[in-house]
């Protein structure tokens, strides 16, 4: 049986009062490249462990927390990573966060992150999914990132 979500108890908002309407969700803690910008190499040195991809929340999971945001005020979701083209079947997830809406019945502005290394193999699939928009990262770096 679904778990019904609580009523909501009011918009979130930041230690200011400032209501929240932006969620922020990392797919993966993975990237291709290791620019220094994102993977510092005090952090990510060569012993550095991944999570595993059973410690991932799900695309349902997911999904369901989303939905959660949404009642509270969220109106723009951003996918970010690492690098969240490297997750397996992201259209998946795609499409199961642009079918929300948000309490007023308005679809949710869903933008994805990525280095755009791989966009070119997955941008119809994400569009199809229901993406709409997509933000390239840009490092600003004299050091070259390198790939993994």
């Amino acid at each position: 049986m679904p778990v019904q979500a609580p009523p909501p108890s009011g918009l979130l908002s930041d230690r200011r009062g400032r209501a929240l309407h932006d969620l922020r969700i990392s797919v993966t803690d993975r990237c291709n490249f290791r620019c220094s910008y994102c993977m510092p190499k005090e952090v990510f040195d060569k012993d550095h462990r991944f999570l595993p991809h059973g410690e991932l929340l799900s695309f349902e999971e997911t999904t369901r927390l989303a939905r959660l945001f949404t009642l509270h005020g969220v109106r723009k979701i951003r996918l970010t990573g690492g690098e969240p083209l490297l997750r397996k079947n992201l259209e998946i997830l795609v499409a199961q966060l642009a079918a929300l809406r948000t309490p007023d019945g308005e679809p949710l502005d869903l933008t994805l992150t990525t280095n755009a290394s791989l966009l070119a193999r997955k941008a119809v699939a994400l569009r199809m999914a229901g993406l709409r928009r997509v933000t390239v990262s840009s490092m600003h770096s004299t050091t070259p990132c390198s790939a993994a």
